[in-house]
C-alpha cells in the first residue's frame, strides 16, 4: 500500500511558483498543500502551526531568507523534512543548505514533474527508485526546459568566467554563490565563502561600512552602494571596491543582493605613488628657487634688498629701496589698495599670506607666494614688517596640469565605473527577467501536457494564460534588448517620409485599446518614420496605463519648426531624484508593480533622435505627468 498522502507546506515569494509547485504536488495525488507563504517568517510560523511530513523552501526572500528561517522551522517542527527549493545553484550552497538540516537541497531549473518523486524518496529514506508511472518522473525532457538550461548555463558560464569577482547574497547579506575569480580574490575556496556574510569576508572583524552599505541596499534606502574596504590575503592586505545592489522582482519586491568586487589595490598603491612624487617635487622645487626676503618700514616703504629678490623683481638694492612695495603690484590691485589692505591684516593678525600677481621690473607677470609678518619691539610697538616672496610660478602650472591630469583620471574612473554597474545590472537583470517567465512557461506547460484530463476547465484557462503571458513578457524582453542593442550600435535604421501625425496617434490608441482624449493632432504633418513613431507612442501610452492614472491624453503642439507631443496622465509622476536618471539604459522606478527591464524610455529618446527630434518629461499643469517627445514639421 502506498504511504500517504502526506502533509507539505509551500513557501516561495514568488506567488506564481507557490502556484505552480502548489498544483502539480496535488496532482501527484501524494500531497497534500496545507499552507503557502512568501517569507522566511512565515515558514516558521507555518510549520509551527502544521507541522507537516515536508516543507518546500525558497532560499532567497524578503526579511528572512530560507537558510537563516531552516533552523528555527526544525525546532519547531523537528520532524518534518525540508527541502531547499532554490534558484541559486552550485554545491558550496548545497553542502550548506544541508549543514543546516535540509533533507534535500533541489535547483529551480529542475523540472517540476520530478518534485513529487524527489519528495516521496525524501520522506521514505529510500535509496532513489527507477522513474515509475504516476512519480511524474521522464526521461526526455520537454522544449521549454531545454530552453530554460540553456539560459541558466549561459548565465552561470558568464558569473563563473567573469574577470571580476561576483557574489550572489540573500537580503541579509548571506553569500549564496561566489565565481573563481572573488573566490581567488579571497583567497580561499568557494565552498568556504558561501553560508558566510558578505561584510565578514573582510578578517577578523566586519567592515562596518561595507555592512552598513548591504542594510541600505537591502532595505530600500538605495539602489546601489559603493565602498572600498581591506582584504586581508595570506599575511598581506589587498583593498578592494564592492558594489552592491539589490535584484528586485516585477513588482518591485527584493530579491537578492547582487556584489561585484574589484581589487584595487595597485590603483590605490599609485595614487599613493604619485602623492608622494608630486610631494618630493614640491620640495626640490622649493629648495631650489630663491626667495626674496626684505623689509618695509611701518608705512610699507622698502628698507633693506636682498640678492634673491633682485633676481626675482629685477630691480637693483639702490632702485628699491625707498620705493613703496606697492610697486611690485598690478595696477587693478593698486587701485583698489591691496597692498595697504595686506599690511592692515598683518598687524591685527601679526601675519598676511596670499598668492597672487606680481609684477617684475620689465613688466612680466609672475605667480608670487607673499607672506608678510608685522614686527613689534619690546612696548608692542610697530617697527616694520618683513616680507619673503617666493617665485611659484612653474609650481601653479605644474599644479593646472595635475588637477587637468586628475580629471581626466577621475573621468576615466567614473566611465570605467558606469560601465561596470551596467554588465552588474545586465546580467542581474538577465538572469531574473528571463528566469521568472520561462519557469513558470516550463511549469504551466508540464501540467497542461501530462494532466489535461485531470484539471478542471478554469484550472486549463489559468495555466494556458501564464502560458502566454509569461511567453509575451520573454518576447517583450528579447525585443527591447536588441532594440537597445541596435540604436546604441548605430544599426537600426529609420525610413524618413512625409506623414500626417493623426492617423499615427490613432493607429497607437488603437492598439492598446485605451480611452484617450487627443489634442491638436489634425493637420499635424511631420518628416518621420511612421512605424518608430508608432512604436514611441505605444511604448508612452502603455507607461502612462501601466504607472499612471487616467485620464491619459495626448497633446500636439507646433513650436517653430518641430511638433512637440504629449503623453499625460493623472498619476502621481517620477521621485525628483530619479528625473535625471529616467531616459538612462537600466534604469527603473522603485516601488512599481511591473518593473521590467529599464529599457523603454531608452528606446524612445534614442528613436526620437534619431529622428532629428528628442524626448524628456515634465510635470504638466495641475496633477499632471507627462512624458513628451519632439518631431520635425514636414516642411
Amino acid at each position: 500500500m502506498e504511504p500517504g498522502p502526506f502533509d507539505v507546506v509551500v513557501v516561495d515569494d514568488a506567488a506564481d511558483v507557490r502556484a505552480v509547485v502548489g498544483l502539480q504536488l496535488r496532482l501527484s495525488r501524494r500531497f497534500n498543500v496545507v499552507g503557502e507563504g512568501g517569507s522566511g517568517a512565515e515558514a516558521i510560523a507555518l510549520a509551527a502551526a502544521h507541522r507537516p511530513a515536508a516543507m518546500v523552501l525558497d532560499a532567497s526572500m524578503p526579511d528572512m531568507d530560507g537558510l537563516e528561517a531552516l533552523p528555527a522551522i526544525l525546532e519547531v517542527s523537528p520532524s518534518t523534512q525540508v527541502v531547499m527549493f532554490s534558484g541559486f545553484g552550485g554545491p558550496a550552497l548545497e553542502v550548506a543548505a544541508r549543514s543546516l538540516g535540509a533533507a534535500d537541497f533541489v535547483e529551480k531549473a529542475t523540472p517540476l514533474r520530478e518534485l513529487p518523486g524527489r519528495l516521496l524518496r525524501v520522506l521514505q529514506a529510500a535509496p532513489e527508485p527507477a522513474p515509475a508511472a504516476g512519480d511524474g518522473v521522464e526521461e526526455t525532457p520537454v522544449e521549454g526546459e531545454t530552453v530554460l538550461a540553456q539560459h541558466l548555463e549561459r548565465f552561470r558560464t558568464v558569473f563563473d568566467q567573469a574577470a571580476i569577482g561576483m557574489a550572489t547574497m540573500t537580503l541579509a547579506g548571506t553569500v549564496v554563490r561566489v565565481n573563481p575569480a572573488l573566490a581567488g580574490l579571497a583567497g580561499e575556496d568557494e565552498g568556504a565563502l558561501v553560508g558566510r556574510r558578505y561584510s565578514d569576508l573582510t578578517g577578523t572583524a566586519p567592515d562596518a561600512a561595507l555592512h552598513e552599505a548591504l542594510v541600505r541596499v537591502a532595505g530600500g534606502g538605495v539602489e546601489l552602494a559603493e565602498v572600498e574596504h581591506a582584504l586581508p590575503i595570506r599575511g598581506s592586505t589587498a583593498w578592494v571596491r564592492s558594489t552592491v545592489t539589490v535584484v528586485r522582482d516585477p513588482d518591485g519586491r527584493p530579491l537578492y543582493l547582487f556584489a561585484q568586487a574589484e581589487d584595487v589595490t595597485v590603483q590605490r598603491r599609485t595614487l599613493d605613488e604619485l602623492r608622494a612624487s608630486e610631494e618630493r617635487f614640491r620640495l626640490m622645487i622649493e629648495s631650489v628657487v630663491d626667495y626674496a626676503i626684505f623689509m618695509l618700514d611701518p608705512g610699507g616703504r622698502i628698507t633693506t634688498w636682498n640678492t634673491g629678490a633682485e633676481r626675482m623683481k629685477g630691480y637693483r638694492a639702490d632702485e628699491a629701496i625707498g620705493q613703496h612695495f606697492r610697486l611690485f603690484y598690478p595696477a587693478e590691485a593698486q587701485e583698489l589698495r591691496h597692498p595697504e589692505h595686506e599690511l592692515d591684516v598683518a598687524v591685527r593678525e601679526g601675519r598676511y599670506e596670499e598668492e597672487g600677481w606680481r609684477i617684475r621690473k620689465d613688466g612680466t607677470r609672475f605667480w608670487a607666494n607673499v607672506v608678510i609678518t608685522a614686527l613689534f619691539d619690546h612696548d608692542r610697538r610697530l617697527v616694520g614688517f618683513g616680507k619673503v616672496t617666493r617665485d611659484v610660478t612653474e609650481r601653479r602650472r605644474a599644479e593646472n596640469a595635475r588637477q587637468g591630469a586628475a580629471a581626466e583620471l577621475a573621468d576615466a574612473i567614473e566611465r570605467l565605473r558606469t560601465a561596470n554597474e551596467q554588465t552588474s545590472d545586465f546580467l542581474a537583470i538577465i538572469a531574473h527577467e528571463l528566469y521568472s517567465p520561462i519557469a513558470a512557461m516550463t511549469g504551466a506547460a508540464d501540467i497542461l501536457a501530462e494532466h489535461w484530463e485531470q484539471l478542471a476547465e478554469g484550472q486549463r484557462v489559468e495555466n494556458l494564460q501564464n502560458l502566454t503571458r509569461s511567453a509575451g513578457r520573454t518576447r517583450r524582453l528579447l525585443d527591447e534588448l536588441l532594440m537597445a542593442s541596435r540604436l546604441e550600435a548605430g544599426q537600426l535604421e529609420v525610413t524618413i517620409e512625409t506623414v500626417p501625425l493623426g492617423p499615427i496617434i490613432a493607429e497607437a490608441v488603437a492598439g492598446l485599446g485605451l480611452a484617450v482624449d487627443v489634442v491638436g493632432a489634425d493637420g499635424v504633418v511631420v518628416s518621420a518614420d511612421r512605424s518608430r513613431v508608432v512604436q514611441i507612442l505605444t511604448n508612452l501610452l502603455a507607461n502612462a496605463d501601466r504607472y499612471g492614472e487616467p485620464p491619459f491624453t495626448v497633446e500636439v503642439r507646433s513650436v517653430g519648426a518641430a511638433a512637440e507631443i504629449r503623453v499625460c496622465d493623472a498619476g502621481a509622476g517620477i521621485t525628483p531624484e530619479l528625473e535625471p536618471q529616467l531616459f538612462r539604459k537600466f534604469v527603473r522606478g522603485a516601488g512599481r508593480r511591473d518593473r521590467g527591464t529599464g529599457l523603454g524610455l531608452f528606446i524612445v529618446r534614442e528613436l526620437s533622435r534619431r529622428q532629428g527630434g528628442d524626448a524628456w518629461y515634465e510635470r504638466g499643469p495641475g496633477v499632471r505627468t507627462c512624458f513628451c517627445f519632439r518631431l520635425p514639421r514636414a516642411a
